[in-house]
């Protein structure tokens, strides 16, 4: 129902265009909100709370798979101007011709794998469609602002490229055909997996110590140890980097 609203417009866009631009300013302090969830209980979504762990490990690496490509080929300023919504070009270039939205995309899979490695049905049934009606509000105030700032221009991008599904067709071509920024990846990035696998990180130590195996003699816990003092690592080195311009966005 939220996509018609998007196609149709009317009264209950511009609310969600409203909703938008509040979630959009406030979102570094809604996010870190909405994760609180994870601490509801609920009935368990695997018998073995690790497997969970683990495939929520998997889709939010997904999700860091696809930022990673977005931001290597074509990056975009998503912070706004002054926490608004702004751009001052209308992108259309790498995995941005095949999805309008590949950021957002990105994050929903890192959210679901959060969501899934908590392990309950509670969060992952209030987690994932909050986040989701979040960014489907960002997105409506975004393309407000791009209608009105580059009409027909964006009417067209519209109708070519889709809002959230990838477009597979030419995916090849076009990752084969752009240059991939890997030093833009480290400059830009290094601090989303680093929070990502922390999280997911420590959702696998509750679970290990509700179920009295939060010891390092646990292959489990030594496992999470070792992945959070690696990313922990990568992320002091990254973070060096920058902060001396040793490696540099551009």
């Amino acid at each position: 129902q939220v996509v018609q609203l998007l196609r149709h417009g009317g009264g209950e866009l511009i609310m969600l265009v409203r909703i938008g631009n509040f979630f959009f300013h406030y979102r570094n302090f809604i996010f870190p909100f909405a994760l609180l969830f994870v601490l509801l209980p609920g009935a368990p979504l695997f018998a073995n709370p690790m497997d969970a762990v683990i495939i929520g490990f998997c889709v939010s690496l997904l999700g860091q798979f696809v930022r990673a490509l977005t931001i290597g080929f074509k990056y975009i300023i998503r912070g706004g101007k002054d926490r608004r919504v702004y751009a001052e070009d209308l992108v259309t270039e790498g995995l941005y011709s095949h999805c309008r939205n590949p950021m957002y995309v990105g994050n929903v899979l890192i959210l679901c794998g959060i969501a899934l490695a908590c392990n309950t049905w509670t969060c992952l049934l209030l987690v994932v469609p909050f986040c989701v009606f979040i960014y489907v509000s960002i997105i409506a105030a975004e393309e407000n602002f791009l209608r009105n700032k580059f009409g027909a221009a964006f009417d067209a991008y519209c109708r070519d490229v889709p809002r959230w599904l990838p477009r597979l067709q030419g995916l090849g071509a076009t990752l084969a055909s752009g240059e991939y920024h890997w030093r833009r990846v480290v400059v830009k990035e290094y601090g989303t997996p680093f929070g990502w696998v922390s999280f997911i990180c420590a959702i696998g130590a509750i679970h290990l110590y509700r179920a009295g195996q939060l010891s390092l003699a646990t292959p489990a816990a030594k496992a999470l140890l070792w992945t959070w003092i690696a990313m922990f690592v990568l992320w002091a080195i990254a973070r060096v980097l920058k902060k001396t311009k040793t490696l540099r966005a551009d």
